[in-house]
């Protein structure tokens, strides 16, 4: 019986700052929410930095970058201000993500195949300075095989259409949905990437995709944020643990 390697949580603080810039001021702060969150058992913290930093800041990446104990993940748009930035802020990890000032959240994933002569250097510089390098895509074949091609070591499937299939009670689209999801990541394990997921998760949805052996890493912020107002966010943070741990119970029963 093969071993299932552990399932890895990251806790994305965006929507603490989200809530912090609505009257502007210092709080509630991303990164005392970061240290929270590791505290009550987080692997990671990601902060998505964006063009019109309407939640995380230039100055909470420094902060978290210097501060907690985990690594950062540092979500970004492929432009040359955020590559600098991230180069000056040598995060553990940044995922590219496709983004449009008009969208309320990212709105799908990242077009690696008409986009991979731009995507390319992006990598490429990144890896070169010791950043490891995501890519934030549809679990697409075609998309897959193009991370791949461009040696970006690590993937994430955008689960937000399956999260919200789930959620609206379309059975038919979930379950298409989620065949794509089992599918592209066997294909990523297959091609050599780590495969991540993340977007729209809940408790039910994150205990459900944990028990898929090829997924090493969660990344969920929205949901965390909004039960946090209810229970705390070291609650909510083992909360989630726990249901990552009982699917991932059932990937180790399957094998």
């Amino acid at each position: 019986m093969s071993k299932v390697p552990p399932l890895r949580l990251g806790v994305n603080v965006d929507h603490i700052a989200t809530l912090r810039n609505a009257r502007g001021g210092a709080r509630p702060d991303p990164v005392r929410a970061a240290k929270l969150a590791i505290e009550a058992g987080a692997d990671g913290i990601t902060a998505h930095l964006r063009e019109d930093r309407r939640h995380i800041r230039d100055d909470d990446m420094a902060r978290l970058k210097a501060e907690i104990s985990k690594p950062l993940n540092f979500e970004m748009a492929a432009t040359a201000d955020m590559l600098r930035i991230s180069l000056a802020t040598k995060p553990h990890a940044v995922c590219l993500v496709p983004e449009r000032r008009e969208e309320l959240t990212t709105e799908g994933g990242l077009d690696v195949v008409g986009q991979h002569n731009a995507l390319a250097p992006f990598i490429a510089t990144l890896s070169d300075a010791g950043i490891r390098v995501s890519l934030f895509i549809a679990a697409e074949p075609r998309q897959i095989e193009m991370a791949a091609k461009l040696k970006a070591p690590v993937i994430e499937i955008h689960t937000g259409a399956w999260c919200d299939a789930v959620m609206d009670g379309h059975a038919a689209k979930a379950a298409a949905e989620w065949e794509r999801i089992v599918t592209g990541a066997r294909l990523a394990r297959s091609a050599g990437l780590e495969v991540h997921a993340g977007h729209g998760l809940d408790y039910a949805t994150a205990e459900r995709i944990a028990a898929l052996p090829d997924i090493a890493e969660l990344n969920i912020g929205y949901y965390m944020v909004g039960e946090a107002l209810f229970v705390g966010l070291a609650e909510t943070v083992r909360t989630m643990r726990a249901a990552m741990d009982r699917g991932r119970a059932r990937a180790e029963t399957a094998t």
